[in-house]
């Protein structure tokens, strides 16, 4: 989990590593048993290399961590956000490909 620089966000930490954090952040939340939250893993864990030290990207699974997703109201998974100063700025739901990701990120980077 901890590989590529992901980290691995839970409700405990969700506010201080996401909400306080200077660089831009996605979070990935999944679950195991979602077929197309494995299928988004590989492209998260590439984004996460490309984009090293200008985004943060983290993993929260839902089934151990309930009150984040219904804060945020993520209603189906995978579903990314992206968040700048604390405030979510992209939303994207259900399996995409990987160019629909970098363009909400290129957005709020630099």
């Amino acid at each position: 989990m901890a590989s590529n620089g992901i980290v691995e966000v839970t409700d405990a930490n969700f506010d201080a590593d996401v909400l306080k954090s200077d660089k831009l952040v996605l979070i990935d939340f999944w679950a195991t048993w979602c077929g197309p939250c494995r299928a988004i893993a590989p492209i998260v864990e590439e984004l996460a290399t490309e984009y090293q030290g200008k985004v943060k990207v983290g993993k929260m699974d839902v089934d151990r961590n309930s009150a984040t997703p219904m804060r945020y109201g993520v209603r189906g998974i995978p579903t990314l956000l992206v968040f700048k100063d604390g405030q979510v700025k992209e939303q994207i739901v259900g399996y995409v490909p990987k160019e629909q990701i970098q363009k909400a990120l290129d957005k709020h980077v630099g």
